[in-house]
């Protein structure tokens, strides 16, 4: 698979990232399977696609010790990336980045993903009680520590800006903006694909400016782009897309022009490329920092998405998709 590059050390992973959260967080519950999941990170790393992406709150903790099977065995085939940053208690979740916390925190995922060092150590989010400089700062200690390779910070979520008659992540780009005071930044963490392309416009051309990586977080719309989601089907309570306005039996329905669109295009390249491919394509077209990290608990899926990473779509493609109709339906 085609490598690329985060941040200022030129840290190299596939052009094709895993998110590991749903292989025990936020998606049909009943599905989480242990084994299943351990190949589909097998299956993943097999067909180049080395970074790994979770976090302690996945789970919690559950998601990281199933990545640290892998790693038990094949520490040297991946780049893993956790997050901090974020507590799950019974009905609500909160931040803490208190320095002190983070410290542990960081040695907790280190046992748990049964490594020594961990590639990438993203702060979750801001905790509006802490200084985000102090958090910065506990966090770039353990890289001179040698506990931590890299940091880099997740802004998934990051919609204040829109409500406040802003650009939708001027507060991210501020935010970046004072912790780079305190340590480099490496990799952003936010959400990019056809349907949520906000980023394009001032997140992701300020990253490229400065030779900081960009992880595209939900680049398959979490999995509406793949074209398997049937409108009306429904999702299971604990499933995050039951609560979505986007995922509505309606708004599904509405928003089918987009997966149409991908659909043609995916039939144009062979007949054995798929809709998501197209996505994923997509976003790996729009700079050589960027690389997205869909997620899936199935090998198959994970293995697909890795295939991505050598199609090609030409300027006119390219041009097809901008042209597709906007989503439909609030995302917030």
């Amino acid at each position: 698979m085609e490598r690329r590059t985060i941040g200022a050390g030129a840290l190299e992973v596939g052009a094709v990232g895993l998110g590991c959260m749903p292989m025990s967080w936020a998606y049909s519950g009943s599905r989480q399977r242990g084994d299943e999941s351990v190949r589909a990170v097998h299956g993943a790393l097999d067909a180049g696609s080395t970074l790994l992406d979770t976090a302690d709150m996945y789970g919690p903790f559950t998601n990281e010790l199933l990545v640290g099977r892998v790693l038990k065995e094949r520490r040297a085939d991946a780049f893993v990336s956790t997050k901090v940053g974020l507590l799950v208690g019974e009905q609500h979740i909160v931040a803490n980045g208190r320095p002190g916390y983070v410290k542990r925190a960081c040695d907790a995922s280190l046992r748990r993903l049964q490594t020594d060092v961990i590639d990438l150590y993203q702060l979750h989010r801001e905790d509006p009680e802490v200084p985000v400089e102090e958090t910065w700062g506990a966090m770039a200690e353990l890289v001179q520590a040698g506990k931590v390779r890299a940091l880099g910070l997740c802004a998934v979520g990051a919609r204040g800006g829109r409500r406040s008659g802003g650009g939708l992540h001027d507060a991210t780009i501020g935010l970046l903006k004072r912790v780079q005071q305190v340590f480099p930044v490496s990799a952003v963490e936010a959400e990019l694909s056809v349907w949520s392309p906000e980023a394009l416009e001032s997140l992701l051309p300020w990253c490229e400016a400065r030779g900081i990586g960009f992880l595209a977080a939900m680049p398959l719309g979490n999995g509406f782009l793949t074209g398997t989601l049937t409108p009306g089907e429904g999702f299971e309570p604990d499933d995050l897309r039951a609560r979505h306005p986007r995922f509505t039996a309606e708004m599904m329905a509405a928003n089918q022009p987009i997966v149409v669109g991908l659909r043609r295009l995916a039939a144009r390249h062979g007949a054995e490329v798929t809709p998501a491919q197209v996505a994923l394509a997509w976003i790996l077209a729009q700079g050589r920092h960027v690389i997205p990290v869909p997620g899936t608990k199935h090998e198959r899926w994970a293995t697909q998405n890795a295939a991505a990473a050598a199609l090609r779509l030409t300027p006119a493609d390219l041009a097809e998709v901008a042209g597709l109709p906007g989503a439909r339906g609030s995302w917030d």
